[in-house]
């Protein structure tokens, strides 16, 4: 496949958030890296936060599509909306947000999964 592959980026807010009882998120984290096609896949802690805001700006300078596995797409949107816009790049097209809370680590995978197959990779 010549289309490069996305990015995973999970935030668990703090890991702590009552909506990540159910999911055990380094088993999660580490089958999204090896099972799906992504360049990479990590856990930050709290993007919403000024060091999220920091990490985001720094980290969008690759200006490569990432998926966001975290909580609803309209807080990702309202929370990450000026670091890609500061990057160059616009969260509508740059930008892949899923809310993964409540959900066990099966549950969250066949979502990242099944936005993957709609993005066109082969997984």
């Amino acid at each position: 496949m010549s289309q490069e592959l996305p990015g995973f980026i999970m935030c668990v807010c703090t890991g702590k958030c009552p909506g990540f009882q159910a999911m055990d998120i380094w088993d999660f984290i580490n089958q999204v890296r090896v099972e799906l096609p992504v360049e990479y896949a990590f856990i930050h802690p709290q993007l919403c936060e000024e060091d999220g805001d920091r990490f985001l700006a720094d980290f969008l300078k690759a200006h490569r599509k990432v998926i966001i596995g975290a909580c609803a797409p309209n807080m990702q949107r309202k929370m990450f909306k000026e670091a890609f816009k500061e990057a160059g790049l616009n969260i509508e097209e740059d930008a892949v947000m899923l809310d993964i809370r409540d959900m066990t680590n099966e549950q969250a995978f066949e979502v990242v999964e099944k936005k993957l197959e709609e993005m066109g990779y082969e997984v």
